[in-house]
């Protein structure tokens, strides 16, 4: 069998007005979903667009990761300080792009100098509507602060990691962040393309 059928495609099926559980920082909803194969009753957590940002200094050979605490992560391990990427939540009428140079600033305190959107990926579709949208950008790690002063309280350590190092890690199979994970696979796979890419996104 050949590759042109592995696509993501729309299915059949009727959704009912939702239902609404319970409601947080995200919108909890119920649905019955008719399919040709019978009616479901499913729920699912709204949370919508997101983008996730490897920040890449080309000149240095060096990744800026950040770390921060994660509830869900200490509940679901024990390990709730992760290490991870740059990552946020798309605001009201913001562009994909604009939210990464957003995150880019204020979680390393650096502004990318080259942007270029990549790919994008639903991390739990069997949960929750989250989707990803993945870039890689340029930036000088050396401006990096060691803290930054994010929004919301949250606390975020900045660390500047050599590539290689930071590939050796993900071989370790300590880190267990999502898009971090992504992140590095995409590298690992196209680090001879990063100063062409980024410099066709400046």
């Amino acid at each position: 069998m050949d590759g042109p059928g592995l696509v993501d495609r729309a299915a059949p099926a009727e959704f009912s007005a939702p239902e609404r559980p319970a409601q947080g920082f995200f919108d909890y909803q119920r649905f019955r979903v008719r399919l040709p194969a019978g009616t479901q009753t499913r729920d699912v957590v709204r949370a919508g667009k997101v983008v996730a940002l490897l920040p890449v200094d080309v000149e240095r050979g060096e990744i800026v990761m950040i770390r921060q605490f994660r509830p869900a992560a200490h509940l679901a391990n024990g390990k709730g300080e992760m290490v991870e990427i740059v990552a946020g939540r798309v605001e009201a009428g913001e562009q994909l792009k604009e939210t990464a140079r957003r995150e880019c600033l204020e979680e390393i305190g650096v502004a990318p100098s080259a942007l270029v959107e990549l790919f994008s990926y639903l991390p739990t579709p069997g949960l929750t509507d989250e989707e990803v949208t993945f870039f890689v950008a340029a930036v000088d790690a050396s401006r990096v602060p060691e803290q930054t002063h994010p929004t919301e309280g949250e606390y975020i350590s900045v660390m500047r990691v050599p590539i290689d190092a930071a590939l050796a890690a993900l071989n370790d199979g300590e880190m267990h962040n999502g898009p971090l994970v992504v992140g590095l696979l995409w590298l690992a796979l196209n680090r001879a393309r990063l100063r062409e890419l980024l410099g066709a996104g400046r």
